[in-house]
């Protein structure tokens, strides 16, 4: 495999993502996502970092939110041009980290834990001030992430069983780096067709560390919930929604 970069995991998985992650599957989370970024994004517009195959931001801009998408893979952003609405939603291809454009955002949101795709904590510290840079004064940033639990790995490795058919098996595949909060990870799957291999490489971070990152690019701490229904945290949450503005 060619060096592992921003593009790579969007590249490989693209052709499959929406198989594996149906939006019948997730249909009442997404509503309850757009019910909530809807909300903040008012008069909008609103920008989505790492937006994939448009599971959220396609019924978002039905919903009448102007729309701005950054994604650094050509082949995801290729599939999410075959959605219904997806053509009038402006975009960048860019890795999210940092960039510049010229529109400034009531809204801007990461989800499905696309923020840990960026792999060392100065991409991310970098990522929370590029969209400082482009809220508006009484904009938000919005991440939705998953909660660590490193209790998953046995002796820094983990491997489950995703589905098995008669005549295919899908396994993930993970190694696990405590101190640097990294995974390396592969989607297996073996086949009469042979074996393809979809890797994921992420590093996670706790909520109170996301919290100092948004603190050095000038955001204080707006709202924290379990779910998009704004169900309260606790500290048996699998995931949490963070809102962050300001710190005027």
């Amino acid at each position: 495999m060619d060096e592992y970069g921003p593009s790579t995991y969007g590249d490989r998985i693209a052709e499959v993502y929406d198989e594996w992650f149906p939006e019948s599957s997730r249909a009442g989370e997404v509503d309850a996502a757009v019910l909530f970024l809807r909300e903040l994004a008012a008069a909008g517009p609103a920008l989505e970092l790492g937006i994939g195959t448009g599971r959220v931001p396609v019924p978002l801009h039905r919903e009448g939110v102007e729309l701005h998408r950054i994604d650094a893979s050509e082949a995801m952003l290729a599939r999410l041009r075959t959605k219904e609405g997806a053509a009038s939603i402006a975009t960048s291809v860019a890795d999210f980290r940092d960039f510049e454009l010229e529109p400034r955002f009531t809204l801007a949101y990461v989800v499905f834990n696309t923020l840990f795709a960026l792999r060392t904590q100065d991409d991310q510290v970098m990522c929370f001030q590029a969209v400082a840079r482009h809220l508006t004064p009484d904009g938000v940033f919005v991440v939705e992430a998953f909660v660590p639990d490193v209790s998953r790995f046995d002796r820094g490795q983990r491997v489950s069983a995703l589905e098995a058919g008669l005549d295919e098996v899908r396994l993930e595949v993970s190694t696990h780096d405590a101190i640097a909060q990294r995974t390396e990870s592969h989607h297996v799957v073996i086949s009469e067709r042979g074996i393809r291999l979809y890797p994921v490489r992420i590093r996670y971070a706790p909520v109170a560390e996301l919290d100092l990152m948004a603190r050095l690019a000038g955001l204080r701490l707006r709202e924290r919930w379990a779910d998009w229904d704004r169900s309260k945290l606790a500290s048996t949450s699998q995931k949490h929604i963070s809102v962050w503005e300001l710190d005027r």
